[in-house]
């Protein structure tokens, strides 16, 4: 996959759980986990701008781009 999710690594730094996240952003522990694994199809602007605001950071912090290898 070429989009990187790293959400998990933002949620050590902050030191907060999935859980603490879901609630503060407004989505399900479920649909953050499809997102925090990388399975999520796409990503509203709204929840990534409630992402950015409980994390404290900004939209490249959560997502990058890596080449796929071939």
């Amino acid at each position: 996959m070429a989009i990187v999710v790293n959400v998990d690594i933002m949620l050590a730094r902050r030191k907060m759980t999935s859980g603490e996240l879901a609630e503060k952003v407004g989505i399900s522990a479920t649909n953050l986990s499809i997102l925090k694994t990388g399975k999520a199809r796409a990503i509203r602007f709204t929840t990534l701008e409630a992402l950015c605001n409980a994390l404290d950071c900004q939209p490249g912090d959560i997502l990058s781009y890596e080449p796929d290898s071939q």
